[in-house]
């Protein structure tokens, strides 16, 4: 039986854009590689889907008494949360409109296929 362990990220305050370039990196990898990846990668989002990844994998061993080392990322998705609608002050007494964007993830986890 292939269990799915999942995790969500709401509310991150960063464009769903520039997340889905990191979130891409980590498809269909196992755990281990995707960890290091994100270690190692200079992207702001990369802090937090590691976060992400780590709290999906402690999720997997603790409940589901799964390994580590036989996870992989099954899935991920990226999608536009609210966005934060601001106001900028310009000449003449107008105002520039600012959107702060925010993005949902989700992760699935999945077990290896054991031959």
């Amino acid at each position: 039986m292939n269990k799915k362990i999942t995790a969500q990220l709401n509310y991150l305050r960063m464009a769903p854009r520039k997340v889905r370039l990191v979130a891409n990196l980590m498809k269909k990898t196992d755990v281990l590689s995707a960890a290091t990846q994100l270690r190692f990668l200079p992207k702001r989002a990369s802090k937090p889907l590691l976060k992400l990844l780590n709290s999906a994998v402690t999720n997997a061993e603790k409940n589901f008494n799964l390994k580590k080392e036989s996870l992989f990322i099954e899935n991920i998705t990226v999608s536009q949360g609210p966005t934060l609608k601001r106001s900028q002050p310009r000449a003449f007494g107008r105002a520039f409109p600012i959107h702060k964007q925010t993005s949902h993830i989700t992760l699935e986890l999945s077990e290896k296929n054991k031959k």
